[in-house]
């Protein structure tokens, strides 16, 4: 049995625990999550694997998108392939359009079984009604568009400014 939290990337504490057996695919997951936090489940949504640092890796999207059919899907994932150990993290967005981001974690992994699965045991927070909102910021390479390659690109092209095209 895995014990795993979901967390919603926002600034409020918005958490779930929820227990799953050892052999279910992500797409169970998937239903878990939605079920847990009251979505309807009709969008798509994606797993993406992780590192420590929750850096976004692999995708594992609801549906296989490879042109021969083969790819990889949450339903030919397993929870214990993907996050086999007591700490192994997957990111997890549901409804592109909106983008709900989670932090899915294993807590804990036992070999005893219940039948009830999957369940939730435990509830922080309410979903709020609009998606937090996310700020996508690049990082800016030490030596691209500086200023100098700025001024050396105008200076190039001013004087065309003088061209009347309209002759040609």
């Amino acid at each position: 049995m895995y014990k795993i939290r979901i967390v919603l990337d926002s600034e409020e504490d918005i958490i779930r625990t929820v227990l799953v057996d050892n052999n279910i695919s992500l797409e169970m997951l998937h239903q878990t999550i939605n079920k847990s936090f009251n979505f309807e489940g009709f969008e798509m949504a994606s797993f993406y694997r992780t590192d420590n640092e929750w850096n976004q890796g692999e995708e594992i999207p609801l549906f296989d998108m490879s042109e021969t059919g083969v790819g990889n899907s949450m339903q030919n994932s397993f929870i214990n392939e993907i996050i086999p150990n007591v700490g192994d993290k997957l990111i997890y967005v549901y409804d592109f359009l909106k983008m709900w981001t989670f932090y899915v974690e294993t807590i804990n992994v036992t070999t005893t079984s219940q039948k009830d699965l999957p369940k939730t045991i435990l509830s922080v927070g309410e979903i709020p009604n609009e998606t937090p909102e996310k700020e996508f910021i690049a990082e800016k390479p030490d030596n691209a568009f500086n200023d100098e390659y700025d001024d050396e690109f105008e200076d190039e092209f001013e004087s065309l400014d003088d061209i009347d095209f309209d002759q040609y």
